[in-house]
Formats: C-alpha cells, structure tokens, sequence
C-alpha cells in the first residue's frame, strides 16, 4: 500500500513539472541550434494506423501515434549520458544531439533547444485540462512530448521528450584522437 501511494505521489509530482502553462512562443531563442549532417531526408513518412502498429512496439504506439506519455523516471534515455543524436523513433528524423540535454529531474529526457531545420513542430495541446504546447517529428507527425518555457539555460526553453518516442545514435569515437 505504501508504495502504491509513493508511486502515485512521484507520478502526480512529475506530470505536475510537466504540465504547466503554454509555452510563451513569442520568446526569442538564442540561434545556437546544430544542423545535422547525416540524416538531411526531408521526405515526409506516411503510414495508416495498421502499418504504424506493425512497425512500433504497443508502447511506442500508445505514445508516437495516440499522444500518450511514457511513466516519469523510467524511459531508457531518461539519465543517458552518452555523446550522440536523439533521432524519432519511427522514422529516424533527427531531432537533439547530446549537448542538448540536461537534467530537469522532471522524470523524461529534456532539452533546452532542437536540431536546426525545421525537425519538430508544435501545436497546442488542450488535454487533460491544461492547456500546452505539444512537439511532434515534422517529418511523421508522431507525439513527442511538450514544450515548455522553464528551462535552466540560456534558452529559457525545456523540451519534455518521453524516452519512447527517441532512438539514440552513440557518437562515434575518433581513431585519430
């Protein structure tokens, strides 16, 4: 009973530091984003709700295509820390690279900016009885996470990712050095 109660306090805690008030997008970001190399395809994915279902785990469906949100502090890119790029996990499309990354303590992976180029795309997310900015891949429309205007950085801006919705391309390490 006790940890019933603990998890349900964690949870409330977590998806309260993740439910705050639309993001203020009249605020100017500093023009620190990364164009990515290797991943420059444009070309948008489109699939039915079938062939998404065949090609994503149950949860990576829930979360990718129906907006659901992954339980605080357990995705796998939660407390990664390893030099890379996050990229969406149904079509590849970059979105973050490591350097992006740091740690809210809100329970899922958070970045203070996005990949250069136009990778996520916003619209306003009016569930649950808040109202919130919702990021999506511009190149599949697959649910992301939100946005939000409390980040630590520079950039004021914290995007809320949930692990689910991210592959993780480890950085290769330089024979030369």
């Amino acid at each position: 009973m006790k940890a019933s109660i603990l998890i349900f306090v964690l949870a409330g805690t977590a998806l309260h530091s993740c439910g705050q008030q639309d993001f203020k997008t009249d605020k100017q970001l500093p023009e620190k984003q990364i164009t990515m190399s290797d991943n420059k395809d444009t070309t948008k994915v489109e699939h039915s709700e079938e062939e998404w279902k065949k090609i994503l785990t149950p949860n990576q469906y829930s979360v990718l295509r129906e907006a659901g949100t992954e339980a605080p502090f357990t995705g796998k890119y939660y407390l990664n820390k390893e030099k890379g790029v996050y990229v969406c996990a149904a079509c590849g499309n970059e979105l973050f690279t490591s350097d992006m990354k740091f740690d809210s303590r809100c329970g899922w992976p958070s970045f203070d900016r996005e990949v250069a180029g136009g990778h996520i795309k916003t619209k306003t997310d009016k569930s649950h009885g808040m109202i919130r900015t919702e990021i999506l891949c511009a190149r599949c429309g697959s649910h992301l996470g939100h946005i939000f205007d409390d980040g630590p950085t520079e950039t004021g801006v914290r995007y809320c990712v949930n692990s689910v919705s991210l592959d993780f391309k480890k950085e290769e390490a330089d024979p030369e050095k």
